[in-house]
């Protein structure tokens, strides 16, 4: 089955926006999830906060679109950012609409995402833009993303969480000093809000990639490419390839680390278990219980059924961004 005919359709938004109470919003937007409920509604997470929406759902065509009106319906969501792909089955297990401080964590209060951030840059002008030796690339996102993959000669900074950002650029400004600063991230809400606060320290022209990674591997061809490695993604996919097709890294279960072939092939992972990354840093009694979770799923799976205690108790052995909400609700039940 092409990916075109999948039955799910998986719909990743942002849109940043003045809410004065994004509180006040979520019994609606619970509402319009739920609609259609006997045809399976919509099932994901929805983050809001006073700058704005942000998350995945997933469903079918017409639940999904729903809420997509909805959305649109909201203060400042006309032009509501939305990258679209499809399944063969629902990769969340419930609908979940959260209000947070902020829809992409930073800790400046003060920024202003919408009326101050850079310049789009539309991923067909991208490759131009990142070859100019008079601009520097910086990728936004966490180590654990950038690990897998990104554009050839940007900056890793090595960050945690995209909280860890501010810091960083802070600390390394002397040496960021160039006419010309270009950030991407995954799908453009963390480099949006990155611009934001460069503006907000002085740099005047900064730049970032108009629909993140998985718009430039959508529309740019693979042999016209200045991507290096797979795209860590917030679903069941993990990570994605050129024409957003999966990829080959899987999450460890104990640790959610993204892991390839290769690091699957360490005498250290155990399926469900552990990896190279954690198997010094669970307790036996943790072990058994993740033993135990593998054991039922495989036991569902040849029975043909979905298991629904694939929860991720445990968080990671570092911090994690708060995006992890998203990707936690893959698993939690």
């Amino acid at each position: 089955m092409s990916s075109e005919t999948l039955p799910i359709r998986i719909a990743a938004l942002y849109q940043f926006t003045r809410f004065a109470d994004p509180a006040s919003l979520k019994p609606a937007l619970l509402a319009a999830g739920d609609a259609g409920e006997d045809a399976g509604g919509v099932k994901g997470t929805l983050l809001l906060a006073p700058e704005g929406i942000n998350g995945t759902i997933a469903g079918d065509d017409a639940a999904v679109e729903a809420v997509l009106d909805h959305i649109r319906a909201l203060p400042g969501c006309k032009a509501l950012e939305v990258k679209e792909s499809r399944a063969a089955k629902p990769p969340f297990l419930r609908f979940k609409v959260r209000i947070k401080k902020e829809i992409v964590t930073m800790h400046q209060p003060d920024l202003d995402p919408v009326g101050n951030v850079g310049t789009y840059v539309d991923p067909h002008d991208w490759n131009a833009l990142i070859a100019d030796p008079d601009t520097i690339v910086i990728d936004t996102r966490n180590d654990y993303e950038v690990a897998i993959g990104t554009f050839d000669g940007a900056i890793d900074p090595q960050t945690a969480t995209f909280g860890d950002f501010p810091e960083w650029f802070r600390r390394r400004r002397a040496e960021l000093d160039a006419p010309k600063i270009a950030m991407f991230c995954t799908g453009g809400i963390r480099c949006e809000k990155a611009t934001a606060f460069l503006k907000s320290e002085g740099v005047e022209e900064v730049y970032h990639l108009k629909g993140g990674i998985l718009k430039y591997l959508e529309n740019v061809p693979e042999d016209e490419s200045c991507w290096q490695g797979e795209c860590f993604v917030f679903d069941d996919r993990v990570a994605v390839k050129h024409a957003l097709e999966r990829g080959t890294h899987r999450l460890c279960r104990a640790c959610r680390m993204p892991l390839s072939p290769a690091q699957r092939a360490s005498e250290h992972y155990i399926e469900g278990v552990a990896c190279a990354y954690c198997h010094t840093s669970r307790t036996d009694e943790q072990r058994t219980r993740y033993a135990e979770r593998q054991r039922q799923e495989e036991l569902a799976a040849k029975r043909g059924l979905d298991h629904l205690g694939a929860k991720l108790p445990e968080k990671p052995a570092s911090p994690r961004d708060p995006m992890d909400d998203l990707l936690t609700d893959l698993f939690d039940d």
